[in-house]
């Protein structure tokens, strides 16, 4: 894996074991971060819950992210994202907590510019997520969400109060954009 533009490009980063985690390929990544340049306004702070080998959140960093949290549960890939921050530089800019994604939601107070989501395809409860993400303070009206899932799992249009904007499959792999609104009944 490398990071594919920006100030860290071409840098290779480590990542899990396969059968741990499921790694977004540069192809995503790519389209998910040209999807992010038309449509995220803030990149001061940007949250990449699910990070695997922080490859997500450390291309924002690259592409001039202010500051990333990630969020993962394995202390394996824990090491493994503190050990890529390093190798590319971008430490600095950036904290990992360890913990599950659901204790992170309840002790997190900031908002973010770009919320990243690349969960287990066969986590079913990521809707749930995305609504639990929707009743924060972690958002704001021009907050984008991103949430890569698997075509077999689609995702719905609205999750609390936020609205999906674009949805593009490549490969095995679905990109949901979300962005706050207010949803009249």
């Amino acid at each position: 894996m490398r990071i594919i533009a920006g100030k860290a490009k071409g840098c290779h980063i480590e990542a899990p074991n396969r059968r741990a985690t499921r790694p977004a390929t540069d192809l995503v990544r790519g389209a998910v971060f040209s999807m992010l340049e038309n449509l995220a306004t803030d990149w001061s702070d940007v949250l990449d819950l699910y990070s695997g080998s922080g490859a997500m959140g450390i291309e924002a960093l690259s592409r001039g992210a202010g500051h990333v949290d990630f969020v993962e549960h394995s202390a394996e890939c824990c090491a493994i994202i503190k050990n890529n921050l390093e190798k590319t530089k971008l430490s600095t800019e950036a904290h990992v907590y360890c913990t599950k994604v659901q204790k992170a939601l309840s002790f997190l107070n900031k908002e973010y510019g770009i919320i990243i989501m690349d969960p287990p395809y066969p986590d079913l409860s990521i809707g749930n997520v995305v609504t639990k993400i929707s009743t924060t303070k972690l958002i704001k009206p021009d907050t984008i969400v991103v949430v890569t899932h698997s075509p077999h799992h689609p995702l719905e249009q609205v999750y609390g109060n936020l609205r999906m904007l674009k949805e593009r499959r490549h490969g095995d792999s679905v990109i949901a954009i979300y962005r706050k609104e207010d949803i009249k009944s």
